[in-house]
């Protein structure tokens, strides 16, 4: 969605709500109306940047039809796109060399279950792990999952490719987005907001984050602190 070109000041419509709650004080009216008028800029810029990224070039053509392993036996790269000709995958950290998945991958996972009904009418969706599938499988049962289409990537290079992993760094999570046009696939989008431009005494996470958890804990007044992160059973 494009934005008008002429937009009512942030402030303006700010002031202009007519939200008051029970026993506020005028201190409290103040500061919300600022942050409201805050809330509304950081609105337009998400829109503005989510436009940006729609605008970018053409990635690069994928350089083989990679194979993976799902529930159903051998799936092609272009056959993950289904009906769609989007495709977005994450890359899980479960590797055959960790004992139990990454407990924040799983959380993030654990949310993005709920919406994959949702969200499959409008994109396709793959989770790759280089774990094999049964043992993917195995765990989803275990934590409850239904909708999330898994994948092994067991056997080809596409986690190396487009998630950085080598032999020694291990397992790495990768948001990438691919198009499909006149049989073609090209990358289009990957979360590149790693360690290296995280700001300090942040965690590097993307904009907007992709974790709903920490979203919604920012609205609280405790934020989402420094010493707790998701288990995978309290």
């Amino acid at each position: 969605m494009s934005l008008p070109t002429q937009l009512e000041p942030a402030r303006q419509l700010a002031d202009a709500n007519p939200m008051r709650l029970p026993n506020e004080s005028a201190a409290y009216r103040a500061a919300r109306t600022a942050l409201l008028a805050e809330e509304i800029e950081l609105r337009r810029h998400c829109e503005r940047v989510a436009e940006q990224r729609r605008r970018l070039p053409p990635g690069g053509e994928v350089p083989e039809d990679y194979e993976f392993q799902g529930p159903n036996g051998p799936a092609k790269l272009s056959e993950l796109f289904g009906r769609h000709d989007t495709l977005i995958t994450y890359n899980w950290m479960y590797g055959p060399k960790r004992e139990r998945p990454c407990p924040m991958c799983t959380s993030l996972l654990s949310a993005y279950d709920g919406e994959m009904p949702d969200i499959l009418q409008r994109v396709a969706f793959a989770v790759i792990a280089t774990s094999p599938i049964e043992r993917m499988r195995a765990f989803a049962v275990e934590r409850g999952w239904r909708y999330l289409p898994l994948y092994s990537s067991a056997g080809n290079s596409f986690n190396r490719d487009y998630a950085g992993e080598t032999p020694d760094s291990g397992d790495n999570a990768a948001f990438n987005v691919f198009h499909r046009s006149g049989g073609t696939i090209r990358h289009f989008w990957a979360a590149e907001m790693g360690a290296g431009s995280a700001d300090p005494g942040q965690d590097p996470r993307g904009a907007p984050d992709p974790m709903p958890i920490w979203n919604l804990l920012d609205m609280t007044p405790e934020g989402r602190g420094k010493d707790w992160y998701p288990k995978l059973s309290y």
